[in-house]
C-alpha cells in the first residue's frame, strides 16, 4: 500500500528522536521504556499538532485562505500551535475558547496572546456552533477563514501521523529496534487514527494503545476507527478498516479532563526526577500515569518494549501550579 499524500508544508523538526528511559525503566522493575519525543516538533514549543498542521495550513494556503479558526479548551495545545503556525505564514487566527476568560493570563493562554491570536471566550455556547458563528463574521467582513476542527481531528490532520509511522518504521529498523506496545494520549481521535493506519501501511506489528483523557473507551474507539477508514480512502487506500487494531483504555479519566490528580502528579513528577524529561498536565500526564500504573500490575513485563509517544503540551505547566505543588 502506497499512501497518496496531500501537499504538505515542512513546518515540524523531523524526524523526532527516540530515547531510552533507562532510569524510569529500572525504577518501574518491568518493561524497557522508550520515548518518541514529538514535544520537540517546534512550532511555539512543539506537540503532535504540529505534524497536522503541516497538512491542514497547507489546504488553507491551496484555497487562498487568509483567517485559520480552531477551537479548543482554555489551555489548549492544538490552539497554540495553530496560532504559531499562523504567525510563520502570515495568516490571521482566532482561537475560540471554552469557559470564560481566566483572571490570569499563563501556560498556552499567554502564548496564543504573544502569537498575535484573536481569542474569543464562548461561556456555555457549544464551540463548534461558535465557530460557525465567526466563520460566518469574517466572510461579511470579506476575509475568507479555514475552519480547523478540534484537536485538528479530521483526515488532513490524521494523515500528518500516517506520515509519522513511516518516520517511526525507518527509525527502529535502523536501530534495529523491536517495540511490542505503543503507549499515548488519545482525545480528539485523529493521532491515533494517523498511527493506527500507519501502523497498517507500513508494517509495524507491535500493538497500540490509547489512553482516553476525556472519554469512554467506546466513544473513543468508535471515533477512531471511523476517522481512520476515511483517512484511508482520502488517502487513496479504498476502503480499509483497521477497527480492530484501535485499543483504547478509559481507567485513568479521573476526575475529568484537565483536572490534575494524583495519577497525574506522580508521573509528571517521576518522569521529570528520572529522566529530566517534562510532561504535561492533561494529555501525557495522565497517558504516562495510566502506563506506569499498568506496568506496577503486571500488564506490561520484563523483556518487552514499550514506546511512550510524547506529544507534547508542556506550555501548560504553569497555569496547573497549584495542582502540582
Amino acid at each position: 500500500m502506497k499512501p497518496n499524500y496531500p501537499k504538505r508544508l515542512h513546518i515540524a523538526q523531523l524526524p523526532t528522536p527516540i530515547e531510552p528511559l533507562e532510569r524510569l525503566s529500572k525504577h518501574l522493575g518491568g518493561p524497557d521504556i522508550f520515548i518518541k519525543r514529538d514535544d520537540q516538533t517546534g512550532l511555539a514549543t512543539g506537540g503532535n499538532k504540529t505534524r497536522k498542521l503541516e497538512f491542514l495550513v497547507a489546504d488553507a494556503l491551496a484555497q487562498g485562505c487568509d483567517h485559520l479558526i480552531t477551537t479548543g479548551a482554555p489551555q489548549s495545545n492544538h490552539c497554540r500551535q495553530t496560532a504559531a503556525a499562523a504567525a510563520r505564514y502570515g495568516l490571521n487566527c482566532t482561537l475560540v475558547l471554552s469557559g470564560e476568560e481566566p483572571s490570569l493570563v499563563t501556560g498556552n493562554h499567554l502564548l496564543d496572546k504573544l502569537l498575535g491570536a484573536h481569542i474569543n471566550w464562548v461561556g456555555s455556547q457549544p464551540r463548534n456552533e461558535a465557530m460557525d458563528d465567526v466563520c460566518a463574521e469574517l466572510r461579511r467582513m470579506g476575509q475568507k477563514p479555514y475552519q480547523i476542527p478540534l484537536g485538528g481531528s479530521n483526515v488532513l490532520g490524521a494523515a500528518g501521523y500516517v506520515l509519522a509511522m513511516k518516520e517511526l518504521t525507518e527509525q527502529l529498523n535502523a536501530q534495529s529496534l523491536n517495540i511490542d506496545f505503543i503507549v499515548f494520549a488519545s482525545s480528539s481521535g485523529g493521532t491515533q487514527a494517523g498511527i493506527v493506519l500507519g501502523a497498517e501501511i507500513y508494517g509495524f506489528r507491535g500493538q497500540m494503545l490509547g489512553i482516553s483523557v476525556d472519554h469512554p473507551a467506546e466513544a473513543v474507539k468508535t471515533q477512531v476507527a471511523a476517522l481512520a477508514t476515511a483517512a484511508a480512502t482520502h488517502l487513496g487506500l479504498g476502503q480499509l478498516s483497521v477497527a480492530d487494531r484501535v485499543n483504547v483504555n478509559d481507567d485513568y479519566l479521573g476526575g475529568g479532563y484537565a483536572v490534575v490528580g494524583q495519577t497525574e502528579r506522580e508521573a509528571i513528577r517521576l518522569v521529570a526526577q528520572k529522566e529530566g524529561v517534562l510532561l504535561d498536565p492533561v494529555y501525557t500526564g495522565r497517558a504516562m500515569g495510566g502506563l506506569i500504573d499498568l506496568i506496577r500490575w503486571g500488564a506490561f513485563t520484563r523483556g518487552q518494549r514499550v514506546l511512550f509517544w510524547h506529544t507534547g503540551g508542556t506550555a501548560a505547566l504553569p497555569a496547573f501550579t497549584d495542582k502540582l505543588l
